[in-house]
């Protein structure tokens, strides 16, 4: 009897068409962390609420979609890709849209102040991871096509390189939350010390959205590799 779940259709289809719908949502998701940002900036509490509601939202959709994949994929694939390899990069996947629901709920839950002077390099920072799981997003794009051609030739090797971009702009973000976390500590008189301590663990995540990012980009390079 054919399958009438979508999910299950789609996995018959290719097992990285729900990943990549998968990858979309949690896009989507961090996709609305720089305009809390950009509204907290400018002191728009309304506007903090509403990009934590939307990445609320997303990351619950992306839950969804998540637990519909464990629950229906194939418990052996025709292809060269270990079913355990594949949970594995969904669950990476989706602890980039966790970790923004985590910044979101504590932007919200307490009353954060920018300092002036580091509101650029936080725009930065921001913007830089929120590009690093644009360029995951992008490698997840291409498995189809890496399916294809059986992990080789030429579309292995530009997978590989769009691998080694997401590396150097995840570096880039390393250096950009040491530099903001440096700045911050100039403010512990000001702020105090209980603020810092969360401003540094809202550093912390803002930088593990790049961290995870990297992780399913090395993955997946793994992958390609064997």
């Amino acid at each position: 009897m054919k399958s009438t779940n979508p999910i299950a259709s789609l996995f018959g289809k290719s097992p990285f068409k729900p990943m990549q719908q998968h990858m979309g949502i949690v896009n989507e998701c961090v996709a609305e962390v720089p305009k809390m940002f950009e509204a907290l900036i400018a002191g728009d509490q309304a506007g903090v609420e509403r990009a934590k509601d939307a990445i609320f939202a997303k990351e619950h959709e992306a839950d969804v979609l998540k637990n519909e994949m464990r629950g229906h994929l194939p418990k052996s694939l025709f292809m060269p890709v270990d079913r355990r390899d594949l949970l594995d990069v969904l669950a990476m996947q989706d602890s980039i849209a966790d970790t923004a629901q985590d910044i979101a709920g504590l932007l919200v839950e307490r009353d954060m102040t920018v300092p002036e002077d580091m509101a650029e390099d936080l725009r930065t920072l921001v913007q830089r991871c929120v590009d690093t799981v644009a360029q995951c997003g992008t490698i997840v794009s291409e498995l189809d096509e890496l399916v294809a051609t059986g992990f080789g030739g030429p579309e292995a090797t530009r997978v590989q390189e769009m691998v080694e971009k997401l590396n150097k702009i995840e570096d880039e973000t390393d250096e950009l939350g040491m530099k903001l976390a440096r700045s911050l500590f100039k403010h512990e008189d000001t702020l105090g010390a209980v603020s810092v301590m969360f401003w540094y663990q809202l550093i912390q995540w803002i930088g593990d959205l790049a961290d995870y990012a990297e992780k399913v980009g090395d993955r997946l390079r793994l992958l390609i590799a064997r």
